[in-house]
């Protein structure tokens, strides 16, 4: 049987994800004990209710999240986002933030997922996980977009740099419709080649972006 790796990280109520952007509320909108009114024979159900921004835990984002006439949630083909081959890297990080073409040197990226491991999940939940993070650069989201990359993650705060307010890295991937799929978390416990990726949201209209239980599948 294959062995399966969870990379997503739990949704809770209250947990923050990015700054700025309200936390999910999660509640009851049918309690066990309201349900006991509405069925026979001690039958009882809960529906709970979920209130989030897209951008909430480990979330895809789609071409429509960058632009307005970009693919969105619905649009994506499962191709794009499950059982695609993974190429796990683990960037040099030389100033300690920026992930360079010169990481990629003799990779071969065409159509697989390329997962960044940079560590960064370590610091999930705590004040350190949203400043200076790794990131990739401008250059690296060229190099990867030019070689068909088919999809690109990362275990860090943001793909981009959010030291300031231009996002190069989503502009060019998402503009050549390759899905970015962000906050990872225990891309070291993959291999460097050889496993499959899944990353699937709702098929929802009109959305750039949503949660999903990313993981992969070892042979």
């Amino acid at each position: 049987m294959p062995t399966l790796i969870d990379l997503s990280h739990r949704l809770e109520a209250g947990m923050v994800t990015y700054k700025g952007l309200p936390a999910p509320i999660i509640c009851d909108f049918l309690s066990r004990e309201e349900s006991h009114e509405r069925y026979s024979d001690g039958e009882e159900f809960a529906i709970q209710r979920i209130e989030m921004v897209g951008n909430t835990g480990t979330y895809l984002d789609s071409p429509f999240h960058r632009y307005a006439d970009g693919t969105d949630l619905a649009g994506l083909k499962l191709e794009q986002l499950a059982h695609l081959d993974a190429l796990v890297m683990k960037p040099r990080l030389a100033d300690g933030l920026s992930i360079l073409p010169d990481d990629f040197a003799g990779l071969d990226v065409r159509g697989k997922a390329v997962l960044l491991h940079t560590g960064w999940d370590r610091h999930w939940r705590t004040d350190a996980y949203f400043e200076n993070h790794p990131f990739l650069t401008e250059a690296g989201a060229t190099w990867l977009a030019d070689r068909g990359a088919a999809l690109v993650g990362i275990d860090s705060h943001n793909i981009d740099d959010t030291r300031g307010m231009a996002r190069p890295a989503h502009t060019i991937l998402l503009g050549r419709d390759i899905p970015i799929c962000e906050h990872m978390t225990g891309l070291g416990q993959l291999p460097t080649k050889d496993a499959r990726f899944y990353a699937v949201p709702p098929k929802v209209a009109g959305f750039g972006t949503f949660p999903v239980r990313a993981f992969a599948m070892l042979p």
